[in-house]
């Protein structure tokens, strides 16, 4: 309950903020991410509404984070876009996040997990954290894409097995999975019903849970992200085809899967 302890005024915007990106048809992770930074912002800038957030405030509240180049991006887009929001609905009369800097993306820098580590992590997960570290490192999925596989999303084709992936956007791409690595999906489907990750409630885990639960097993330094970096790396060292890592990460630019394939 935490997480919603923000004030009335705000969880009320918030939640209508919600049901307009819903319509808009973006994915459930960008729901959560966007929704739960606006929470923070709520709760950091300590103003009881929307409406009364001044230009000076942001200004100190951004100030006050030292946030990496991307996450700081993610953040002001969150801020941006409900603020876009607020003044389109007639919320509020002025937009407190005009006073945000523009952030430049950073360079792109690969960072593949070092598979030393990815092997020690392995090593010590227990049955679910190993089939969510296989399925970053060995097939590239987020832990979106992770959290809601299903017992229909495996399928048997002329070479072997299949994951349908449903990615951002809700863009559907198949990724070809390993006898290894398509038997333990197989057997964890087996013992836990529809969802690879059921939840206690009968549905899936959140994305932000399983990434929490490969934090747990992953050395520190070393996130989920970086298994998927570890996967593009791997397969353009074997193929040499940068177009086929795009697809096999859901990328929809080229230019995103370079940032990931570490040469």
């Amino acid at each position: 309950m935490k997480r919603y302890a923000v004030p009335p005024a705000w969880a009320e915007a918030i939640e209508e903020w919600e049901r307009a990106l819903r319509a808009a048809g973006r994915s459930a992770q960008t729901l959560e991410t966007r929704c739960e930074h606006m929470r923070r912002f709520a709760r950091q800038t300590g103003a009881g509404a929307p409406g009364v957030v001044s230009r000076r405030r942001v200004e100190a509240w951004a100030g006050s984070h030292e946030w990496a180049r991307e996450t700081r991006r993610s953040i002001y887009a969150s801020v941006r876009g409900f603020y876009t929001w607020a003044m389109e609905s007639g919320r509020v009369t002025a937009d407190p996040a005009s006073a945000l800097p523009t952030v430049a993306a950073g360079p792109a820098v690969p960072r593949p997990a070092p598979e030393a580590a990815y092997r020690a992590a392995l090593a010590d997960a227990d049955a679910r954290q190993h089939v969510i570290l296989r399925l970053a490192g060995e097939a590239g999925l987020r832990r979106a894409e992770i959290a809601g596989i299903s017992r229909h999303d495996l399928v048997r084709d002329l070479e072997g097995w299949t994951l349908i992936v449903h990615g951002k956007g809700d863009r559907i791409r198949l990724v070809p999975l390993t006898d290894s690595l398509a038997g333990e999906v197989r057997r964890a489907l087996g013992k836990r019903g529809q969802w690879l990750l059921p939840s206690t409630v009968g549905e899936h885990l959140t994305p932000r849970h399983v990434g929490v639960l490969a934090s747990r097993a992953l050395p520190t330094g070393v996130t989920l992200h970086m298994l998927r970096h570890r996967f593009a790396t791997v397969v353009n060292r074997s193929t040499g085809d940068l177009i086929a890592v795009q697809r096999l990460l859901g990328h929809v630019s080229v230019a995103t899967t370079q940032r990931y394939v570490a040469v």
